[in-house]
């Protein structure tokens, strides 16, 4: 199905795609994890979730594949650089304690992706050490395996893990599809920014709506054979 985008329309199949919901998580999204360590406004990034969600439902609805991605590091912080280390306030980095427990560390409250939008059993969770998604994981052998072909991205930020993710991906020759609704970063700047790089150089930029309509007849298929093979008792 074709959907209407920014440079120009596409068309969509549900057989290869995947949506990948890149790093929804508490330390971003609310106060005291590392977005606000960084002095940034993170209630800027609060508006992408109920478009997140829609798009997450829709999704859902069609049997898509859905990985969602959580930036973090080892409790013994072997796996962080120096460089990323030194990025914020000297007295609140990556591992110090905050409110949620120790920043940006698996396995603390911080780490884990905001309730709106918690995955599903079977909905793979990919934990990632840097910005983009494919470094260091096993993202790609995730999507190999299933044979998608195009890669269609929400999450924050729009110009750090979303936008060097959708790189990364472009790279490996997947085709990316951003949603300009269902990202954020901390300054509309900063957002349109990557918006403009995305749809210059490297996919199409469409909102979570389209996406979502282009989805529903083959949620409706699905659930009227479904209904037909397997009658409610």
């Amino acid at each position: 199905m074709n959907i209407e985008a920014r440079p120009y329309p596409f068309a969509l199949s549900t057989e290869v795609a995947a949506l990948v919901i890149i790093d929804m998580q508490r330390d971003f999204l609310q106060p005291g994890g590392f977005g606000s360590a960084l002095g940034n406004d993170v209630s800027q990034l609060a508006k992408v979730v109920e478009p997140t969600q829609r798009l997450l439902a829709a999704a859902r609805d069609a049997d898509l594949l859905i990985v969602h991605t959580r930036e973090g590091h080892r409790p013994d912080l072997a796996d962080l650089a120096p460089a990323k280390h030194r990025r914020g306030k000297a007295s609140l980095r990556i591992g110090d304690r905050g409110p949620m427990g120790r920043i940006l560390v698996r396995g603390e409250p911080g780490h884990e992706i905001v309730p709106e939008l918690e995955p599903l059993p079977g909905e793979p969770v990919v934990d990632k050490p840097g910005k983009g998604s494919f470094y260091a994981t096993d993202l790609e052998l995730i999507l190999r395996s299933r044979g998608i072909r195009t890669v269609i991205m929400t999450g924050v930020a729009t110009n750090v893990c979303v936008e060097t993710t959708a790189r990364q991906a472009f790279l490996k020759d997947y085709y990316v599809v951003f949603t300009r609704d269902g990202t954020a970063t901390y300054t509309q700047a900063e957002h349109d920014g990557a918006l403009a790089n995305i749809d210059n150089y490297f996919g199409e930029v469409v909102s979570c709506d389209d996406i979502a309509a282009c989805w529903q007849p083959v949620a409706m298929l699905a659930r009227s054979v479904f209904t037909r093979f397997c009658p409610a008792r």
